[in-house]
């Protein structure tokens, strides 16, 4: 889907008075990464910002990088209820560049074909200050149970530590996510620039 496609999905929700993703953070991003000190955080792929709000939340220097502009914009009017700071990028994810360096690169959801995330995970490591983190969580290849359908956009833990060769490799495995409809299979990685 392109960034219109993207504004239409964000439109509606908004219209009927919901959002497209949860209003909570990813479960995985809170067990991943709440034990972390606060620093600079990037949350590509913000989609509304749900991960990104959590983190402003626990203290972090956040900002939410999306390429739809509607999606961004519900995240900013939640921030401002919330009372929480974040800074609300428009750009696409896999061009994106870092103006400094980063304590952390959180990546959820962004389904792209294998070379495109291995782009993105390379200029995500490229932001990192030393010892900065990249969490990436993404639908695994074998999942069956919501997300994507087209294997060229969903990845496995190999890909994914193929792509993560410049980091160190914390924890990169296949996760269970038990959803309503049945047992989801996501791919998580967290990585750590060297330093």
């Amino acid at each position: 889907m392109n960034s219109d496609d993207w504004d239409a999905r964000y439109r509606e929700a908004a219209e009927g008075r919901a959002t497209v993703w949860s209003l909570e953070p990813n479960e995985w991003v809170v067990e991943a990464l709440a034990e972390l000190t606060p620093g600079v955080a990037v949350d590509l792929a913000a989609g509304e910002g749900r991960n990104a709000l959590w983190l402003a939340s626990r203290g972090w220097r956040v900002t939410a990088v999306d390429f739809a502009g509607v999606g961004l914009a519900a995240g900013a009017a939640r921030a401002e209820q919330l009372g929480v700071v974040v800074s609300w990028q428009k750009a696409d994810a896999t061009t994106w560049a870092a103006a400094e360096p980063v304590d952390l690169v959180l990546i959820a959801y962004l389904q792209l074909p294998r070379a495109e995330l291995a782009r993105v995970i390379s200029n995500a490591a490229s932001a990192l200050a030393p010892g900065g983190i990249l969490a990436l969580i993404a639908h695994d290849r074998a999942n069956t149970v919501g997300g994507p359908k087209d294997p060229d956009v969903l990845t496995t833990v190999a890909e994914l530590t193929e792509a993560a060769h410049a980091l160190e490799i914390v924890d990169c495995r296949q996760r269970e996510r038990v959803t309503s409809n049945g047992t989801a299979l996501d791919t998580v990685l967290i990585a750590r620039s060297p330093g």
